[in-house]
């Protein structure tokens, strides 16, 4: 489509309607749409031969221009899914025409920004009309952009070179440094485009549609991380569904990409917030019921959330009186009892190291109230204390701060457990010091310093009885650096 006849004739100083004869701007933005079916190569020759300022004569153009970025957007995206996510077999072909899409309507994005852009800097055009146009198509531009960023089936390398371009642009557009200004807004003194962005994201974010288009998660999912306190408590009611609904879903990937965003909610959204309509504790079900998984990646986004929100949410029961003296049992004596029941029949590596990894912040977290997990606590520090889980014994080494943690919050109950745990930790450094296997030595000198510490701490707290005790073994001993080690903790005081 040849616009060079579309542009205003008559004095370059004033702005003119086109002849009556020919179309408008919002009429040729309109053809164009509606020629999108064809591909954007019609879009873009009216692009490449309009004059910027002609872009904005009518009053109709800003939304027209919405309008066109909404439809090429919806043009390359990528092939939808069933309702449940699945996909249908042979899409590779599919696959690679929406890439070769997304690659020419990003182009044609690029020109009309750049042609925006020239608007701006012509004085007749004015500012206001610029900046209503860009208001228009920020939101979805940014959207297409997203979705075509990464590394996914629907698109290629030159297609995600294309994005970065394209968003790139978009926050110099906007006069902004960076996504995150672009999203909430410069300095507080204007509102950002993350409203405008989920806006446009929430009738895909339903139960029955937010699995047909695929790149609708990963938008929302890579968006929300950029809008950080104090910006995103105003949105809460606009992103705590969707990641409940994203958490919710039955495929781990998934469960995992809903788990991050509610954790990102949790940490940047004041707990007064979360706790209104009862929020944290739907939050809380939902994690609690991820404790049932046995897939490592979950469980470990799971707790990690759950250690951030169970603050707020025992804050709330004391302000509503739910905790009394402070002695009712807690969201957090829940979590931790059915975290022990399954570690003590966990045998698979992975999770073992999750739990493991995660214990001790929950010990910190109880405080003396540790001591109404001790017998448990106390079985599974014994089962975990003897068997190894590989060269760098990231289990046993986790395992020994957590008893670390215990002994130094729940100290009044050790020295009835001390035969127990002084056996179980003297095992733990024979075993350490004669094990031939391919144990680097840091790792071994790790786990013979944080058991010697932890002897030290169970002699603290049981008046010297350890030290009586190990008299024996240490005039018995002939090996060197098991000596040592009972050497420092009779040396201790």
């Amino acid at each position: 489509m040849d616009a060079s006849g579309l542009r205003p004739e008559g004095d370059p100083g004033q702005q003119q309607p086109p002849p009556a004869s020919v179309p408008s701007a919002e009429q040729a933005l309109l053809q164009a749409r509606l020629s999108l079916s064809e591909g954007p190569g019609a879009l873009r020759e009216l692009l490449e031969s309009a004059e910027p300022r002609w872009l904005l004569l009518g009053p109709g153009c800003p939304a027209a221009l919405g309008e066109l970025a909404a439809a090429l957007g919806e043009s390359a995206a990528p092939p939808g899914r069933e309702r449940d996510g699945a996909e249908p077999p042979g899409r590779e072909r599919e696959q690679a025409a929406a890439a070769e899409r997304a690659e020419q309507v990003g182009a044609v994005l690029v020109l009309l920004l750049e042609k925006l852009e020239g608007a701006r800097s012509q004085e007749r055009a004015g500012p206001p009309a610029v900046g209503a146009a860009l208001r228009r198509v920020l939101g979805h531009i940014y959207i297409f952009a997203v979705a075509h960023l990464g590394e996914r089936p629907w698109t290629t390398g030159r297609s995600r070179a294309v994005a970065r371009q394209l968003l790139e642009m978009l926050v110099r557009s906007a006069g902004c440094t960076s996504v995150a200004e672009f999203l909430r807004g410069k300095d507080g003194d204007e509102e950002g485009m993350f409203g405008a962005v989920m806006g446009l994201l929430k009738r895909e974010l339903t139960k029955d549609t937010w699995k047909r288009n695929p790149a609708t998660k990963h938008v929302f999912c890579w968006t929300l991380p950029h809008v950080t306190r104090p910006w995103l408590g105003p949105h809460l009611e606009r992103v705590l569904p969707p990641s409940l609904l994203i958490s919710d879903d039955f495929q781990e990937e998934n469960k995992v990409l809903g788990v991050q965003c509610l954790h990102h909610i949790v940490l940047n959204v004041p707990g007064a917030d979360l706790c209104q309509f009862n929020r944290a504790q739907v939050v809380f079900h939902a994690l609690y019921n991820h404790l049932y998984s046995r897939e490592a990646p979950l469980v470990q986004a799971v707790l990690l959330c759950l250690l951030d929100l169970l603050p707020i949410l025992e804050r709330s029961q004391r302000h509503q009186g739910q905790q009394g003296q402070g002695r009712a049992r807690s969201p957090c004596d829940e979590v931790l009892q059915l975290v022990l029941t399954h570690m003590e029949g966990e045998h698979r590596l992975a999770l073992r190291r999750v739990y493991v990894g995660i214990l001790p912040a929950f010990v910190r977290r109880l405080g003396i109230l540790v001591a109404r997990h001790l017998k448990r606590l106390e079985r599974v520090i014994l089962g975990y204390l003897e068997v190894s889980d590989g060269p760098e014994e990231e289990a046993r080494l986790g395992m020994l701060e957590t008893l670390q943690c215990t002994i130094e919050h729940a100290w009044p109950r050790m020295p009835c457990r001390l035969p127990v745990l002084l056996k179980a930790l003297l095992r733990l450094i024979w075993d350490v010091h004669t094990d031939p296997g391919p144990t680097p030595e840091p790792v071994r000198a790790a786990l013979l310093q944080r058991a010697t510490q932890c002897l030290i701490l169970l002699d603290h707290c049981s008046r010297g009885q350890v030290k009586v005790l190990l008299e024996g073994v240490y005039s018995s001993c002939e090996e060197n650096r098991v000596r040592e080690c009972i050497r420092k903790v009779q040396e201790s005081t």
